[in-house]
């Protein structure tokens, strides 16, 4: 055995995992194992493709589609376990790897859909598909297939395949790139409050949480605030320091726009570059048009249509809302102009005003333990799911936690992994990802799926409580989890999350409704001291405010829809103004002054971290229309468990994958496509309408 044999067979992501529920065995894995056991998964796949594009056989959906299939086990083993800690506990050593195997792995890829061998026996079988007596799952994965191997330019000449697979190849390099400045940024700032002064405005919780930020950061007896939205956010909202709220709020603001090295606004120009010749090079007149075309909306025209319907309603209340914080700060003899940093201080006051609620008040009854046993508890009523906390397991960080998910026969339906607290080493944000996907091809391979969130911690001893806000965050990225959990298909390829973009955000966004319940509410949202249920004046207060500020939240989120369309639908391949094109679209649509995108271009990982929400930043809106409208349909039984509902929407949206085209499924769920107007009345923007 060489030295090169013995450090392979040691490598614990290309062993056997017999850990529980074959877990990765994170304690084991040091980031040098990452490079040759990618490079090993990667050698055997591109010997398991040309076994196939090379076979004598004629085209077969078994030694053809069903190969590609079951291709590939190894490199998604290790992917799975890579990327995932890129993203959630990474470090310079894992940084690197990123760095190096991200257009290695572009590469690979383009090897495997420009492969004209391979494509040719993907191609017969989509012509003569009608014939092959194939079941309707086996059909729409060979549909899928022959989509994306046109996507991926396999039908394309020598020369344009060339140029291709070097764009794809650079993209995946930019992509890398961009995250990690943004990360860098992020980790990088941070602003020390000393003294009482320093404090003024802040509740006790937050300042619990600057003390514990501060101590991890090596400064004990100060507070940290961080650009964590868990940190920044309720600073915003609740210093008493203008010249404090200023000074973080720029910094968030800025990130990925600071000059220097860790600045975006190049990698944003050769990222829309690269796209829109992408694009053209496979036929189409823009990225936009290229990216929708395999989705609901298809048209970059029925986008827009959407974003503007709802645009002039929440621009017209949130200028309402803009007059009434200027009120609110006049009333108090603060003379000042309402500025973006002011916004969420002055509403604070206006929602206390008007609703007699506060974040004070409301976040002793929201203890992140209690929220989880919620989300928990609404899966058990609608899917019969069940959660048994596993206590001894490989952990890639002493915070995480995991728990084995139970069907409602009692039998091990999958693992789930949750991640909830902030630290340097995690990218911002709140996601869902899989260590392994559900599927039979291989064996009944249960899933293996874990939610990040960015909540702050508690001080020592402490629950961590969260915002309401926060609350429906766990809800919302649960959503996703269930999606992955019940996952229910054959084919890898159609598993959980495998669905378009503007419909994977209907399972997670869907399931925030449910946090609303008050059942649920009434027995989960508990005081942190005295373990007391929420007050029921209090629950109707906190109900009565959920549309408080929605014009503000529609806006800044809109603002974001609107840049990376319309950054996307540019026909020119010259020199990108960043700054100045982001600029010019908030002034054509009438951006207000004091509301800043939630995105920024600059930090919008969304949209640069990779393509997967490029041009497609307005699915949480699409995907809101369906939510409305789904949860309509429980509300209209009366029941909002009611089972036979439930039953549905499991068959045919969270235990369904990609079985069926996206709006062929929600038909089969509720009966028929929805209209904007559920969307509307859940923001609590008719009246809006009606007035505008």
């Amino acid at each position: 055995m060489t030295a090169s044999d013995a450090t392979l067979a040691g490598n614990p992501l290309l062993q056997p995992w017999t850990t529980p529920f074959g877990l990765p065995p994170f304690e084991s894995i040091a980031p040098e194992h990452y490079r040759p056991a990618f490079d090993t998964a990667l050698a055997e796949q591109q010997a398991q493709i040309a076994a196939i594009a090379d076979s004598p056989e004629p085209p077969t959906f078994a030694n053809t589609i069903e190969a590609l299939e079951r291709s590939g086990q190894t490199l998604k083993k290790v992917g799975g376990v890579f990327f995932n800690l890129a993203g959630s506990h990474t470090s310079d050593a894992i940084q690197a790897v990123e760095r190096e195997m991200a257009p290695i792995l572009a590469k690979h890829r383009n090897s495997i859909f420009m492969n004209e061998a391979l494509y040719k026996r993907v191609a017969a079988l989509y012509e003569k598909r009608e014939s092959l007596g194939l079941t309707p799952e086996q059909a729409r994965v060979l549909d899928r297939y022959h989509t994306i191997f046109v996507r991926a330019g396999a039908k394309l000449g020598p020369e344009e395949k060339k140029r291709l697979a070097a764009i794809t190849e650079r993209l995946a390099s930019l992509g890398t790139q961009f995250s990690q400045n943004v990360l860098a940024d992020e980790k990088s700032y941070q602003l020390v409050l000393d003294g009482e002064a320093d404090l003024e405005g802040l509740p006790s919780f937050l300042r619990e949480a600057a003390a514990q930020a501060a101590e991890e950061r090596g400064l004990k007896g100060k507070y940290v605030i961080t650009l964590s939205r868990s940190s920044i956010e309720p600073f915003l909202q609740f210093s008493k320091r203008r010249d404090l709220r200023e000074q973080a709020f720029n910094a968030w603001a800025a990130r990925g726009d600071n000059g220097g090295a860790t600045d975006n606004k190049a990698i944003i120009a050769e990222t829309t570059a690269l796209r829109a010749e992408r694009a053209k090079l496979l036929g189409y007149e823009t990225f936009a048009d290229f990216k929708l075309a395999d989705t609901m909306a298809k048209t970059p025209d029925n986008v827009l249509k959407l974003l503007n319907d709802v645009w002039a309603p929440a621009r017209a209340r949130a200028e309402e809302e803009r007059n009434d914080l200027q009120a609110q700060a006049q009333s108090i003899g603060d003379n000042i102009v309402i500025e973006p940093w002011d916004w969420r201080y002055y509403a604070d006051q206006v929602r206390m005003a008007r609703h007699n609620l506060d974040e004070a008040t409301i976040k002793p009854y929201f203890q992140l333990d209690r929220i989880i046993e919620a989300a928990f508890e609404t899966a058990n009523r609608l899917f019969g799911l069940s959660f048994q906390e596993l206590k001894d397991f490989p952990r890639y960080h002493p915070d995480i936690r995991a728990w084995q998910v139970l069907d409602a026969g009692g039998g091990h339906a999958g693992t789930f992994i949750g991640d909830y607290f902030a630290r340097p080493s995690k990218r911002s944000g709140a996601w869902m990802s899989a260590f392994r996907s559900q599927e039979k091809l291989t064996g009944d391979v249960r899933p293996i799926i874990v939610n990040v969130m960015n909540f702050a911690k508690g001080g020592a001893g402490e629950p961590s409580l969260l915002s309401f806000d926060d609350a429906r965050t766990l809800f919302h990225e649960f959503g996703h989890g269930l999606h992955g959990l019940l996952s229910n298909v054959t084919y890898p390829l159609l598993a959980g999350t495998a669905v378009s973009t503007d419909f994977v955000e209907l399972p997670s966004q869907l399931y925030e409704h449910w946090l609303s319940q008050p059942d649920i509410l009434r027995r989960y949202a508990t005081h942190y001291l005295t373990g007391e249920p929420i007050p029921e004046e209090l629950l109707t207060r906190l109900m009565a405010a959920r549309n408080f500020n929605q014009g503000f939240a529609t806006v800044e989120y809109l603002a974001s829809a609107f840049v990376d369309l319309e950054l996307h639908r540019r026909r020119e391949l010259d020199d990108l103004d960043v700054s100045g094109f982001e600029a010019e679209t908030l002034r054509k649509i009438g951006m207000p002054r004091e509301i800043i995108m939630r995105h920024r271009t600059p930090h919008f990982t969304h949209v640069f971290s990779g393509d997967g929400y490029s041009s497609g930043y307005y699915s949480y809106l699409w995907s809101e229309v369906l939510d409305a409208d789904a949860f309509t349909a429980f509300e209209e039984t009366g029941n909002a468990f009611d089972p036979d509902m439930a039953g549905k929407l499991k068959r045919f949206i969270y235990s369904a994958g990609n079985l069926r085209d996206p709006a062929e499924a929600y038909t089969a769920f509720r009966g028929r496509l929805p209209t904007a107007d559920a969307l509307l009345a859940k923001r609590g923007l008719m009246a809006a309408v009606e007035d505008a």
